[in-house]
């Protein structure tokens, strides 16, 4: 079983693989996304705890399903 740790981790994993695969900023998304930068930093280093509302703008703002976020969580 995964740690809460390395769950953040792979959270923030996939939003940086989907991100960049788009070609877009950490700015960009944040804009996107209606978040601050340094947030979405902190997500893909694995450092912040989503709520559901956040995570559901991210997967608006990258164009995915919030479901895609969670691969590689059990």
């Amino acid at each position: 079983m995964q740690s809460k740790a390395n769950d953040l981790e792979t959270f923030g994993t996939n939003v940086r693989r989907i991100r960049e695969a788009l070609g877009i900023s950490q700015e960009e998304l944040a804009y996107r996304a209606g978040l601050h930068r340094t947030y979405i930093g902190g997500i893909e280093r694995g450092e912040r705890n989503l709520s559901l509302i956040n995570i559901v703008r991210l997967a608006r703002a990258l164009g995915t399903k919030s479901s895609e976020l969670f691969r590689g969580i059990k």
